[in-house]
């Protein structure tokens, strides 16, 4: 259900007083932490009647055992299929019946709930949070079958849409071992490796107090809200087992080549990149406006030279992906066999060109204006500010991430933009490529990037 009284007091407020001079300024929160470690977030703000509920379990994909990679995932996945008293369906039927919603997720930092219903409903909205987090059914029967059709749907991929498995295939070879190198939603054999007490056990040892955040924004009593979730979750257990402490990723060398063999492709996709940047970046006001003009938009560099001048690819982007830790810096598209290096070397100007001419003030006042423009409607609903809230507490980030980043936006230069382009993005000879496609055809032409580790597309997993 979408919230247009919010949406437009929001969007007036900005045009009122200009985007740029005034921003996004986060409204008042009270954030409480209770004996048990779990913390609570509330943003009490009554334009409609909806409240929005993101619940962040710190921990994800990076804690997956090496031999279990999706389990995290697995677990997600389960937590709308029964939970307290209800069974999959009539747990399903609870949040429908009264228009709710609700689902699960896990990135490679966390197990997210989110939730959105009306505020009526608060108390139900609460207690199927909570049985999901604290009396999950994880019965063994969904469980086989929501494993199976993973493990399908990686093959089907494989036939059908390869490139959606790159960012799998990409984050395997770049990180290697480190836990971002995990794929969240497991392989073909690592998920043939998960069992059922696997997913008992990870709910005992890694969902807990301790790394709960719940973010709550919308239409509600703020001593009301405090009082329901303290008595949902005030007496909750710690997780019985250890969140091992990520470690920042080495840079790689570059240099080196991931090929994986899809006999018979007609489209090679591939990723060229390294090690980016983590979310706390203090140059992210520079760097987001780069990353617009360089490959984040329609009318982006890359896109220009691969797509409307040379018709080599249909899209092409670069991607920034930020943790706690440094994430990833990479550039995405995919061409035809035969085009395969002339797609490649194109992609190598353009970043080039990125190093040695930068952005002018005319390129940083359209990629303001696209980022602002951007920005505010991702702060709509009560859902996107109790979203938004937990983040800031799972990255141990303030408000000022938000508050300040229209001013820090304006304030950048070409000067400054120059120096965070230098800094992020790898030189050519720092570069990472992870290609896919018919091996034959393309394994003599790509070894000018640098040493190749080949892997079969067939092969039931992602890292070399």
């Amino acid at each position: 259900m979408k919230a247009p009284r919010l949406r437009f007091t929001l969007l007036a407020s900005l045009a009122m007083t200009g985007a740029f001079a005034a921003g996004v300024t986060l409204p008042d929160a009270e954030r409480i932490e209770l004996e048990n470690g779990t913390v609570l977030i509330l943003i009490e703000n009554h334009d409609v009647p909806l409240i929005g509920l993101e619940a962040i379990v710190r921990g994800g994909a990076a804690a997956d055992p090496k031999d279990k990679y999706g389990l995290a995932s697995l677990f997600a996945g389960l937590l709308e299929k029964g939970a307290g008293d209800r069974t999959s369906a009539g747990f399903a039927e609870a949040a429908a019946y009264v228009g709710g919603e609700l689902n699960a997720s896990v990135s490679l930092e966390s197990l997210t709930i989110s939730a959105e219903f009306m505020a009526r409903d608060a108390a139900l909205m609460v207690e199927l949070v909570s049985d999901m987090l604290r009396r999950p059914l994880l019965s063994a029967d969904e469980f086989e079958k929501l494993r199976d059709r993973r493990i399908n749907l990686i093959k089907a991929a494989k036939g059908a849409d390869p490139g959606g498995l790159m960012p799998s295939y990409a984050n395997a070879f770049l990180f290697g071992e480190h836990p971002y190198g995990n794929p969240a939603d497991g392989s073909e054999s690592s998920l043939a490796n998960v069992t059922h007490s696997d997913l008992l056990a990870y709910h005992r040892d890694m969902i807990g107090a301790e790394r709960l955040i719940i973010s709550v924004s919308g239409d509600f009593d703020a001593a009301a809200m405090r009082a329901s979730l303290v008595g949902a979750f005030g007496d909750w257990r710690p997780a019985a087992g250890t969140l091992t402490e990520i470690a920042a990723p080495i840079v790689d060398d570059g240099g080196r080549v991931y090929l994986i063999d899809k006999p018979g492709a007609t489209q090679t996709y591939f990723y060229i990149g390294n090690i980016g940047v983590a979310r706390g970046f203090s140059g992210r006001a520079d760097l987001d406006l780069a990353n617009t003009v360089f490959g984040g938009r329609f009318t982006s560099m890359l896109m220009t030279e691969l797509r409307t001048k040379s018709g080599l690819s249909y899209s092409a982007r670069s991607v920034l992906s930020r943790f706690a830790q440094p994430g990833t810096v990479f550039i995405r598209s995919f061409t035809e066999t035969s085009t395969t290096v002339a797609a490649l070397d194109l992609s190598l100007d353009v970043l080039q060109q990125l190093h040695d001419t930068g952005l002018d003030e005319a390129m940083i006042l359209s990629a303001r204006n696209y980022i602002m423009g951007q920005f505010p409607p991702r702060l709509e609903t009560a859902a996107q500010i109790a979203g938004l809230f937990a983040m800031l507490e799972a990255f141990g980030l303030n408000a000022s991430y938000i508050n300040d980043y229209a001013s820090d936006l304006a304030a950048a230069t070409p000067e400054s933009v120059a120096d965070i382009i230098d800094q992020v993005y790898p030189a050519k000879d720092k570069l990472v490529f992870v290609i896919l496609g018919d091996a034959e055809s393309i394994r003599k032409q790509v070894a000018q990037y640098g040493t190749i580790t080949e892997i079969s597309i067939s092969e039931p997993r992602f890292h070399p």
